[in-house]
C-alpha cells in the first residue's frame, strides 16, 4: 500500500485531497515522439503519445457507454468506438455543436443558440430530423461555445461566456434572456418546456466545466484588454448563486480589482467573490476540463505525483503589451496540457504536463481543446488547428 493510500483517510478528516500529500509541484518532462506525426512533445517519463484520427475542427470530448462523441466547429458530431481510430460523422447539425452528452437513452447537444436532443441507443444512426429543441440558449455574437455537463443530480448544466471583454451581461432573471451570459445555468426540466435557471455567474468565458467529488468546477478565459501579464486565468468552484466578479472585477496581484472598462454597476459586491481555486498566466485560454475517475490508474506511481484532473490550454493570439492581438508571434502564450492537483475543494495547483506544441518563434503545430479520461486509464485530447484530430496520452506500465 502506498503512502498516499495509507493516509487518504486522514486527508479526508482534514478536508485534504490525498493527492496533495508529500508531492512535488512539478514533473520532469522529456522528449516524446508523437506516433503518427513527425512531431515531438515534452511529457513525463514513460509517456506514450499517438495521433488516433483526423478530424475537422474538433472541440470537446465525451466518452459514454464505450462510445466517444466529439463536437466541432465544423457543424459535425463525430462518433468513435474503441480503439477510437475510425471516426464517423454521426450527424451534421450546423450551429456549432461544441459539446455533447448522453443521458437516459437520449443524446443532448449544445449549440450556440439552442439545446437539442434526440433519442439515442449505442450504434444508432441519427439525422437532423431526429433532434428537437429542448430549450433556447442566449446566443448572439462573441463567445459562441456552449459547454454541457451532467451533474450528480442527473440535471444538465451549461456554461457560456459574455459577448466580449466588458459586456454588461449576467446570469440572472433580472437581465433580459439574451443577456443572461457569463457563467453556468442549470436546466429545470420539471415543467413541460425546459427552463434555464441561474447557477453561477461572473465568468467571462468558462469553457471548461466538470464535476469532482460532488463539486462543480469551471475554468475561465479572462479578458484581453489588460495586456499580456494580467489578469490571471482562474479555476473556480461554481456553487449555487456564486458570483465570480467578471466583467466588473478581475483577479490581479492576488486580489480582485475593479475593471473600469464597464461603467454599469456590478450586480454584486466585491465581498461576494470567492478566491480562485488555482490560476494560470493571463492569456492562456484554458479549454476543456476533466477530472480523473476514481479507481482507474493513470500516472505511474514512480513519478511521485498524482493529479486530480487535467485542462487543455489553447494558448493566446500574438500579443502586444497593450493587449492588441497583432504583436510578435513569439509573444503567444503556449498551448499545453496542465495537470490539476486539489489540496482541498477550494485550493489547488496547476502542474505542467505536456508542452512543445509551439516553437520559440511562436509557430504551432497543434492547439489542445478537448480532454477526457477513458475507461482504459488513458487521456484523450483534441486539437482544432494545425495537425487537427484526436490524440491519446498513456503511460507504460511495469
Amino acid at each position: 500500500m502506498s503512502f498516499l493510500q495509507r493516509f487518504s483517510g486522514l486527508c479526508c478528516l482534514f478536508g485534504l485531497s490525498a493527492t496533495a500529500l508529500a508531492q512535488p509541484d512539478s514533473l520532469a518532462l522529456e522528449p516524446v515522439q508523437v506516433k503518427g506525426t513527425k512531431q515531438t512533445l515534452m511529457a513525463p517519463a514513460g509517456a506514450r503519445i499517438e495521433k488516433l484520427a483526423d478530424l475537422a475542427s474538433p472541440r470537446l470530448i465525451r466518452i459514454d457507454g464505450g462510445e466517444m462523441f466529439i463536437g466541432s466547429q465544423a457543424g459535425k458530431i463525430y462518433r468513435l468506438a474503441p480503439p477510437f481510430t475510425d471516426p464517423e460523422i454521426l450527424v451534421e447539425l450546423g450551429g456549432y455543436p461544441h459539446s455533447v452528452l448522453r443521458r437516459d437513452g437520449r443524446l443532448f447537444v449544445a449549440t450556440t443558440n439552442a439545446l437539442l436532443s434526440a433519442s439515442y441507443q449505442a450504434g444508432a444512426s441519427l439525422n437532423v430530423e431526429d433532434f428537437r429543441e429542448i430549450a433556447p440558449i442566449p446566443g448572439g455574437g462573441g463567445h459562441s461555445s456552449r459547454t454541457l455537463t451532467l451533474g450528480p443530480d442527473e440535471r444538465l448544466y451549461l456554461s457560456l461566456g459574455i459577448q466580449g471583454n466588458c459586456s454588461d451581461q449576467y446570469i440572472s432573471e433580472r437581465y433580459p434572456f439574451g443577456d443572461r451570459r457569463g457563467g453556468v445555468m442549470m436546466l429545470d426540466e420539471d415543467s413541460d418546456s425546459g427552463q434555464w435557471r441561474p447557477y453561477a455567474s461572473g465568468l467571462r468565458n468558462p469553457i471548461g466545466l466538470a464535476w469532482h467529488e460532488g463539486e462543480l468546477y469551471a475554468i475561465n478565459n479572462g479578458p484581453d484588454h489588460w495586456g499580456f501579464e494580467e489578469p490571471r486565468e482562474v479555476l473556480v468552484r461554481a456553487q449555487p448563486d456564486s458570483f465570480h466578479g467578471m466583467p466588473w472585477f478581475q483577479w490581479v496581484n492576488n486580489a480582485y480589482q475593479r475593471d473600469d472598462c464597464i461603467s454599469a454597476k456590478s450586480p454584486r459586491p466585491e465581498s461576494d467573490i470567492p478566491e480562485p481555486v488555482a490560476t494560470l498566466p493571463a492569456r492562456s485560454a484554458p479549454m476543456e476540463l476533466a477530472f480523473h475517475p476514481a479507481g482507474i490508474a493513470w500516472l505511474p506511481p514512480a513519478l511521485g505525483l498524482a493529479l486530480d484532473g487535467v485542462a487543455a490550454v489553447h494558448g493566446s493570439w500574438a500579443t502586444q503589451p497593450s493587449g492588441s492581438a497583432y504583436g510578435d508571434p513569439a509573444s503567444r502564450r503556449e498551448p499545453r496540457l496542465v495537470g490539476i492537483r486539489l489540496d482541498s475543494a477550494d485550493k489547488g495547483t496547476f502542474i505542467e504536463l505536456v508542452s512543445g506544441f509551439q516553437d520559440d518563434q511562436g509557430e504551432r503545430w497543434a492547439r489542445p481543446v478537448g480532454v477526457a479520461f477513458g475507461e482504459d486509464g488513458a487521456l484523450y485530447f483534441t486539437t482544432d488547428s494545425g495537425n487537427t484530430g484526436l490524440y491519446r496520452l498513456s503511460f507504460e506500465r511495469d
